[in-house]
């Protein structure tokens, strides 16, 4: 019986673990860092009376084994949304993605749309070689576009201009996405021209979700692992892989201060490279791929949940929402003179979220999320600190009133996002030395360094397994998922 080590129990561990127990008598230990699975995707209690998601999860993929797994999981715990999120500009709302409406013409005024048209004109007539993000964004929207909705944004969300972020970020996050394809969506939408199939994620109109919030289909997941006869072991960091002859033939782990010892046969990553990387014992690696793998950079993330008696933002809409709240599932915040990137409103994900369903008619819960770096002062505030600053932020743009507030909690998420600048121009050399070591497996966000949605994850999880069940050693076809032309988005 072959014995397969896993690092990290979130979508693409799990999925890996659970594919290959389906098909194969494996030994499959699971090592996760965190007290709870689900990585960035699990599902975390407040004050015991309200669930709360670690960021925006939702369920939607072209993927039929994705959707199959998930299936599986959840046969009949899976509620079918429909999708509203806006950008909050200026005090005012805007569709996501931008439509060029009645709505955005008087927002931003005539004279604006004009100059974005004309820009997206020459923009189309003067291709940019894109050697930037901002090459990209200007490429696909126009310059006057991209300096109203991309630019600030970009930076807000990682902490540098997108001159100096490396345009595969586009190309991952925003494929097949631009002035024209949302032109041609809004004249689909007019026509009553279903979207689902064959449109670019960005622009869907629905998606499923778990009852009891995203982490619901890991914990599920994981409870289905064990019950095949894996092992999941939390509240345990990996401190070392022993590598020798080109293989890894043991992994070094710590829980509750004791060092344990594992022989394996096959090791699965998705840790982050920079760890992975570091942690490589006996035949060490090279300096060079050291060097470059220490000094990738990644981009932490925050969210303050908070309990308000209500809202001040107006439902002018025609879709009716109990309570008559807004009826964004989360909304892009734009307003430049705040930190605050975006909003999350649970009550439009699920009423079973709040422990008395009969909470969301006279409640809002919602978070505030934020992007920052572990050294800065933000991720270094306390809790009671930052909960304050994002209430002021919240009331500064007009979101709730201060004696609305009832209760807040801060969420912190280490390295939530690979950031595609520094040395990430040289990683492929680092892809070539992991895919050297013969037992060594890499998949998920962090495990690839690749800014993958969730149904991403999960697929580099599921061609792992297929490749360790047919004893296929090449790794090619992992490191493709997500370079696919279309998809995504931010």
């Amino acid at each position: 019986m072959r014995k397969i080590l896993i690092i990290g129990a979130g979508p693409a561990g799990l999925t890996a673990g659970y594919e290959i127990l389906k098909k194969e008598n494996a030994s499959v230990i699971i090592i996760e860092k965190d007290e709870q699975i689900g990585g960035i995707s699990k599902t975390v209690s407040f004050n015991k009376k309200y669930l709360l998601d670690t960021g925006i999860h939702r369920f939607f993929s072209k993927s039929e084994q994705i959707n199959q797994i998930w299936k599986e999981i959840l046969p009949n715990d899976m509620l079918k949304k429909d999708r509203y999120t806006r950008i909050y500009y200026e005090k005012k709302f805007y569709k996501y993605p931008v439509e060029l409406n009645i709505e955005t013409i008087k927002n931003l005024g005539f004279l604006r749309i004009c100059k974005v048209f004309f820009s997206y004109i020459k923009a189309q007539i003067f291709k940019r070689e894109e050697k930037s993000l901002e090459d990209f964004y200007i490429n696909k929207f126009g310059k006057v576009l991209y300096s109203i909705f991309f630019e600030n944004y970009t930076e807000k969300v990682w902490g540098v201009h997108p001159q100096k972020i490396d345009a595969d970020w586009g190309s991952q996050r925003v494929k097949g996405i631009s002035l024209f394809e949302v032109i041609k969506d809004y004249c689909k939408k007019i026509l009553k021209v279903k979207n689902n199939k064959n449109s670019q994620t960005s622009l869907i109109d629905n998606f499923l979700y778990p009852k009891l919030g995203a982490g619901q289909m890991w914990e599920t997941m994981a409870n289905k692992i064990k019950d095949m006869g894996g092992e999941i072991i939390t509240s345990s960091e990996v401190e070392g892989l022993i590598l020798k002859d080109g293989q890894i033939r043991q992994v070094e782990y710590s829980k509750n201060k004791e060092k344990h010892i594992e022989d394996v046969d096959i090791v699965i990553s998705s840790m982050p490279i920079k760890d992975l990387v570091n942690d490589i014992k006996g035949e060490m690696p090279p300096k060079e791929i050291v060097d470059i793998s220490t000094n990738l950079p990644y981009r932490e993330f925050m969210s303050v949940c908070m309990v308000v008696k209500k809202i001040n933002l107006k439902n002018n809409t025609n879709i009716k929402t109990i309570g008559d709240i807004i009826p964004d599932n989360w909304i892009y915040v734009q307003e430049p003179d705040v930190k605050m990137g975006r909003m999350q409103i649970f009550n439009n994900w699920s009423p079973y979220l709040f422990k008395d369903e009969n909470w969301i008619n006279d409640r809002v819960l919602i978070s505030f999320e934020y992007f920052c770096n572990q050294d800065d002062e933000y991720w270094n505030m306390s809790d009671e600190d930052f909960i304050e600053f994002a209430k002021k932020e919240a009331i500064k743009i007009g979101i709730i009133n201060e004696n609305d507030y009832i209760e807040g909690k801060r969420i912190k998420i280490e390295k939530a996002y690979p950031a595609y600048f520094g040395t990430y121009k040289e990683i492929d050399k680092v892809i070539e030395y992991l895919n050297s070591i013969d037992n060594l497996y890499c998949i998920g966000r962090n495990g690839q360094h690749r800014y993958n949605n969730m149904d991403h994850s999960m697929l580099t999880g599921i061609e792992t397994a297929k490749k360790i069940i047919n004893n296929d050693k090449t790794k090619e076809e992992i490191w493709k998922v997500n370079t696919e032309k279309e998809y995504h988005e931010k």
